[in-house]
């Protein structure tokens, strides 16, 4: 969980300084009737209020922030709750996202913290969730985390045929829900999984879902106090490097040829930070996690310098 209260003055001169223009006829002089275009005379009364030159101000900002975005794959849905922000804002209410992806949880959080008077709270339903929606209003609006998350329990005998993450993913989609009203899940092993959902959807799963793979199940709602979650078990060892490269310092980390591990770049398998990276150069530092297809993942801890001018690093191996 985490929340931020955010200011940035200069969208706000930015504002005041529109009204002290006089811009020209903001407003078209056509009109559409039955799906056609005709003129219309039109007096506009904002003429001289500066509302042209401020919707302006705003889109440069929109802009601005936006190309502070790391990962330009999620620039339209970073875009998307930056606008809806915007919207809670002017009408002093709380907004809610569908459960994001981490990139786009991420940039999404950079973004919202230059915003004036805006509030963001990030949840997923128990503190180590990767998938987590985000809640923005204005600061006096928002004053506590919504309610806007609940936690099922799948049920099942697991015990001779156990089931994957991806069986539960790929049996909750089947019933026709869209993957970001799905939270995580946590897998049980014998007892089957817990999953966090959107609460609208909590009584469609449970009276829909029957079966994971070959294994029927049932589903009830549980607390989210009552999610069984284990913090990640994880192996720590250094190694020293002559680069911080990624294709290094995964290819020391997951034991895999850096020939093997290149070949993984280029097939799109190797992410930083959840985003697929496509060149064998991209540079590492502390707290990049990096994910291999097929290989787990790993953490970039403590880096030191060696009296070689190598770098000693702490790898960090999710089990």
């Amino acid at each position: 969980m985490a929340a931020t209260n955010f200011s940035s003055p200069w969208l706000l001169r930015r504002a005041l300084q529109a009204f002290s223009f006089s811009p020209p006829l903001c407003v078209s002089n056509k009109l559409y009737f039955h799906g056609v275009l005709r003129p219309f005379p039109i007096h506009n009364p904002l003429r001289h209020s500066g509302l042209c030159h401020l919707a302006q101000a705003i889109k440069e900002d929109t802009d601005v922030l936006l190309k502070g975005v790391a990962d330009k794959s999620t620039v339209e849905e970073v875009k998307n709750i930056l606008q809806m922000a915007r919207r809670a804002e002017s009408r002093r209410e709380v907004l809610h996202t569908d459960f994001l992806t981490p990139p786009v949880l991420k940039e999404s959080m950079l973004v919202l913290e230059k915003l004036t008077d805006i509030k963001a709270v990030a949840q997923g339903g128990y503190p180590q969730a990767e998938r987590c929606r985000i809640s923005v209003g204005h600061s006096e609006v928002l004053r506590s985390d919504p309610d806007i998350i609940t936690a099922l329990s799948i049920t099942g005998s697991f015990g001779f045929q156990p089931c994957s993450h991806g069986d539960f993913l790929g049996a909750i989609l089947g019933t026709g829900i869209a993957r970001d009203k799905l939270g995580d899940i946590i897998l049980q092993g014998e007892k089957g999984a817990q999953i966090l959902i959107v609460p609208e959807l909590a009584d469609f799963i449970i009276s829909t879902m029957d079966k994971v793979g070959n294994v029927s199940v049932t589903c009830s709602k549980i607390p989210l106090l009552a999610l069984e979650y284990e913090p990640p078990r994880t192996k720590s060892f250094r190694t020293v490097e002559a680069s911080l490269r990624v294709d290094a310092l995964a290819s020391a980390g997951f034991k895999i040829s850096r020939s093997k591990l290149v070949n993984l770049i280029s097939n799109g398998d190797v992410r930083v930070n959840w985003t697929t990276v496509t060149k064998n150069g991209t540079t590492l530092k502390t707290g990049d996690v990096v994910s291999v297809s097929g290989h787990g993942r790993l953490k970039i801890g403590e880096i030191n310098t060696t009296r070689k001018g190598k770098f000693a690093v702490e790898l960090i191996r999710y089990l």
